[in-house]
């Protein structure tokens, strides 16, 4: 017998198998950027669980085409509409169903993808079982940085950012210490109103808010551009990731959107992170990571840049930005509380309740109150979530005291 046939080495191929992802927020526009990922590439990604608060229409739609073990949605209701038509899946409602489907021990990734405070029981959860996390929702790093990133560095949970501003910043650093960077500057397109004659601020519409100049975005993400109160908390945001000061860390406007962060080096090298605005990118290269994906896009030329512009931010016509950067120098409670009033005041916005400078207005007064309660009360009377996040529960009621002090100053408007 040909000994060579016997101890010929057989080729096998060893493949990796798919990362199992929930994405919060799935009807969104990171959960359906997200989704045309997991499209182009099944296998390497699969769904495991989906969610979503009042769009069950499309969900049953994404549930239909990528068949997740799990979908949750706002009340028991939906749930139960859902259910008769797909019995595979199993429907789930409610605040604890989202923290179950994001640490659940199948589950190898989560994609954070709602908006507001709604986002943070459920990402602390995953958090809290080391999972990778992909983070397109500013805040519970804003309500709970520190907690979060403490909490990570303990369980080995990766915090994976999505925001164009942050991915780039990320992908720039490329794990480089702290202490190299000299200075972080975020890029902002200044939204619609970065043209816009100041005197005929009090004239602003909905329509036009919502109208931004760059991005496809949610209602609240698109009213927080057009405020730049989004840049406010992005510095918090990236206070945490980056593990940088505040003090070293700038907001300016980049109107074309191609230069989504620039990162100063001590030893003076700039290293800008350049694209096309489009948040698949960021979302592919937080999902591969640390791989990257080649995805389907048309694809940016360098030729057809003839002009990029770096602009200062004018504070009179963004003063929300001032306010959120004196905020997150201050922190304790102060950010919580800044995202607790925010969330009401821009709620308060879209349901034509108050006008577009009010926002501003009712988001220095709750900054203004908190500030007395420290000059004016004992402080054995102030409650201890005022004072410094140590919980999430602490996070919590910061942003509820912050949710009730933007309520009754609007009742005083209306």
């Amino acid at each position: 017998m040909n000994s060579s046939k016997i101890f010929k080495k057989s080729k096998r191929v060893f493949s990796t198998p798919p990362k199992k992802i929930t994405i919060l927020g799935s009807t969104g526009s990171i959960g359906q950027s997200t989704l045309e990922i997991v499209r182009q590439f099944p296998k390497k990604f699969q769904i495991y669980a989906l969610s979503c608060n009042n769009s069950t229409e499309l969900l049953a739609n994404q549930i239909k085409e990528f068949n997740p073990k799990v979908a949750c949605v706002g009340s028991k209701k939906q749930a139960l509409y859902l259910q008769n038509s797909f019995p595979k899946t199993k429907l789930v409602w409610g605040m604890d169903s989202l923290s179950e489907i994001s640490c659940d021990k199948e589950v190898d990734m989560l994609v954070a993808g709602i908006v507001g405070a709604a986002g943070l029981k459920p990402t602390y959860s995953a958090i809290l079982e080391g999972k990778n996390i992909v983070f397109a929702n500013k805040e519970p790093l804003v309500m709970a940085g520190e907690l979060f990133v403490k909490t990570a560095k303990k369980t080995g949970a990766k915090l994976l950012p999505a925001d164009s501003e942050h991915n780039a910043i990320f992908q720039s650093i490329h794990e480089e210490p702290s202490e190299r960077i000299s200075k972080l500057f975020l890029t902002a397109s200044g939204g619609p109103f970065r043209d816009k004659p100041l005197d005929k601020f009090d004239q602003i519409t909905i329509d036009e808010t919502l109208n931004h100049p760059t991005w496809k975005m949610g209602k609240k993400i698109s009213v927080d551009s057009a405020t730049m109160m989004n840049k406010g908390l992005e510095i918090i945001e990236a206070r945490w990731l980056f593990d940088t000061p505040v003090e070293k860390i700038e907001v300016i406007m980049q109107r074309e959107s191609f230069v989504h962060s620039i990162v100063e080096f001590v030893d003076g090298s700039f290293l800008a992170h350049m694209g096309p605005p489009d948040m698949k990118i960021p979302i592919s290269y937080c999902l591969a990571w640390p791989e990257r994906l080649r995805i389907n896009r048309s694809r940016m030329n360098p030729l057809n840049l003839k002009k990029i512009h770096f602009e200062p931010i004018n504070q009179k016509r963004f003063p929300c930005l001032n306010l959120s950067l004196n905020v997150a120098k201050k922190g304790g409670s102060f950010p919580a509380v800044l995202n607790g009033a925010n969330e009401e005041v821009v709620s308060a916005f879209l349901k034509e309740k108050i006008k577009f400078l009010d926002i501003f207005k009712t988001l220095s007064f709750v900054i203004e109150k908190l500030e007395n309660v420290f000059k004016t009360i004992k402080k054995e009377k102030i409650p201890l979530y005022l004072f410094e996040i140590l919980t999430l529960e602490d996070a919590i009621q910061a942003d509820q005291w912050g949710r009730k002090q933007a309520i009754k100053f609007i009742e005083q408007l209306t």
